[in-house]
């Protein structure tokens, strides 16, 4: 303990004070073992990720500054004990425990719509405000980190805002299987079956885990029937539709096709735009235009991504003191890409843009590099504005692109199109449009 204290007040001044209260100072000493490593706990896995990467060097250094005997620091979490014996278990395993908290962050108010995920939206809304009325059950689906999780858990909030006696009962499929394995070794069955059947609202989350379950399928199908029949709300969502479920018997998928079937696919650049805005402003930060355009253009797998991303150029900036930039929001992406992402990325280059440009407008490629002549035009000061946005090219090197424009020209086209994107909505879905498909 006297070890870790000592390093934390030579780091104390050596780092902001807003990074010491953040990172360092929450850590708990553990012990230091037999080959001399440090082991520190830290509040929670991120905490845990984020420290080994940016301060497990610094502390090192610190330690060895210090002549202490430090060969290694190791971050740990804290983990709950494991019970000593099955009587134990039994006694901590609790039947009639209180419903499971929804996040009170993930609202219908707080969920970013677009394209990509409207219709999902809307059943889900119609699902909360008239329950089991119109689509029972609703089957939600769509890849890791696109918003399930979030629409169940404002489906479930906007129910108990709705319909105060309501029982609603949101539950994942693992915390179903595992509830299931402890009724049947405890005997207690019929706490399960009251649990589960006796809900006004059911919303399972990945249910794709249940295939090859058959055991947990056979009770979990006997559980859809009685709330059912019954004409309780069922509420489920998946990675893949019911029909791509690995191992799901064919009752249990037919069932899960009776009602609704809402899919959320990628979001499309309007969107991840606006889901960055969001969060910068739940943040009250400052995000500026460009360091938007280039996360929304390069993290492109899901929506966890990008508020994860949007969480790590914080913290890069706030241990940097200084406001976010372009080159931080850079550092950030290549810091996030797998080494099989980064072998995929591609460069942007002018050539790359005046294609699609060309592409879009129908245009010879001779056209924009044209001295004179009107018909490029509008063309040709997209494509210049694109090649400044994405490419990062100076003014002079776009101009020599384009048959030798002056910086000037360039200058002008530049601006006029970033004016026209706020103005314009027509030409700011085009821009955006042109964008996704460079990238």
């Amino acid at each position: 303990m006297e070890i870790w204290q000592e390093i934390l007040g030579r780091l104390e001044p050596s780092v902001s004070a807003q990074s010491y209260a953040n990172w360092l100072q929450p850590l708990r000493f553990s012990h230091v073992d037999q080959q001399r490593a440090l082991h520190l706990v830290a509040p929670n896995e991120s905490a845990k990720q984020w420290l080994d990467t940016e301060y497990k060097s610094l502390i090192l250094s610190t330690a060895s500054s210090l002549a202490l005997e430090i060969d290694a620091v190791v971050f740990l979490t804290e983990r709950p004990r494991p019970t000593r014996s099955a009587s134990a278990q039994q006694a901590m395993f609790d039947f009639d425990r209180p419903p499971r908290l929804f996040n009170s962050k993930y609202t219908f108010d707080s969920f970013v719509v677009g394209s990509c995920n409207e219709f999902a939206h809307a059943a889900a809304q119609a699902v909360a405000s008239n329950p089991a009325r119109t689509y029972n059950p609703l089957y939600i689906y769509g890849g890791t980190g696109m918003g399930k999780t979030h629409l169940m858990h404002a489906i479930g909030q906007q129910l108990q805002s709705n319909y105060a006696a309501l029982q609603v009962v949101y539950v994942s499929s693992e915390e179903f299987i595992n509830e299931m394995i402890n009724s049947l070794r405890y005997d207690g069955m019929s706490s399960f079956h009251q649990r589960f059947r006796a809900a006004d609202a059911l919303l399972v989350d990945d249910i794709q885990i249940l295939g090859s379950k058959e055991r947990t399928q056979e009770e979990f199908f006997h559980t859809f029937n009685a709330l059912h029949n019954l004409q309780k709300q069922i509420v489920i969502s998946s990675d893949r539709p019911p029909k791509e479920v690995n191992g799901l018997v064919d009752r249990l998928r037919s069932r899960f096709e009776w009602g609704l079937l809402a899919d959320i696919q990628a979001p499309d650049l309007e969107t991840k735009m606006a889901i960055l805005d969001r969060k910068a402003e739940d943040y009250s930060i400052k995000l500026p235009h460009k360091v938007r355009i280039f996360l929304a253009t390069h993290l492109k797998s899901n929506v966890r991504e990008l508020e994860g991303a949007l969480t790590r150029l914080m913290a890069i900036a706030s241990l940097a003191g200084s406001e976010i930039t372009l080159q931080m929001a850079q550092q950030t992406v290549r810091a996030l890409a797998s080494s099989e992402d980064r072998l995929q990325q591609r460069t942007v280059t002018i050539p790359m843009v005046q294609k699609a440009v060309c592409n879009e407008f129908s245009l010879d490629p001779k056209e924009l590099r044209q001295k004179t002549g009107r018909s490029g035009a509008f063309p040709r000061q997209v494509a210049m504005y694109l090649c400044k946005e994405l490419v990062g090219a100076s003014l002079p090197e776009i101009g020599r692109a384009f048959g030798g424009k002056h910086h000037t020209t360039v200058l002008h086209a530049v601006q006029k199109m970033s004016q026209l994107c706020r103005q314009d909505q027509d030409i700011n879905s085009l821009i955006h449009k042109l964008t996704d498909r460079i990238n």
